[in-house]
């Protein structure tokens, strides 16, 4: 099931401003290796989670993934053939809010190889475009 907020202040918030960089959750500390935004958007649920199943499908049980993201941010749209006016369209999914530089993906326990692969299938289900990323040192 993808992941969404227990409860939200606002149900309908106003779109979110993404062209920055990122200032916070930028390197990689959970993990040895990370998955690296370059560029703004937003990354759905559903994208989140396929990203999760594809990782965990291949590592099995070896190795730990993090998840550095979660979708905040309620996207609404109007259906369609809708005549203007009316208000604000109902929520239709969640959404996690990328900023240049953010860490999406961490994992740990797994070689330099492994990790490359495991990246690899999770970027093939982003919307955006992304780098591998290593620790800056090691503990």
């Amino acid at each position: 099931m993808p992941l969404m907020p227990k409860r939200v202040k606002f149900r309908k918030p106003h779109r979110p401003k993404v062209n920055d960089k990122a200032t916070k959750g930028n390197y990689v500390s959970f993990g040895d290796y990370g998955l690296q935004a370059l560029g703004a958007g937003l990354v759905s649920a559903k994208q989140i989670e396929a990203g999760r199943i594809s990782a965990r499908h291949f590592m099995g049980k070896e190795g730990k993934l993090w998840i550095r993201i979660f979708p905040h941010h309620a996207i609404t749209s109007k259906p369609l053939e809708t005549r203007q006016g009316g208000g604000k369209g109902e929520p239709s999914y969640w959404a996690a809010v990328v900023r240049e530089g953010t860490i999406l993906y961490e994992v740990g326990g797994v070689t330099e190889e492994q990790a490359k692969q495991i990246l690899g299938r999770i970027a093939y289900k982003m919307p955006l475009r992304v780098r591998m990323v290593g620790r800056r040192h090691k503990l």
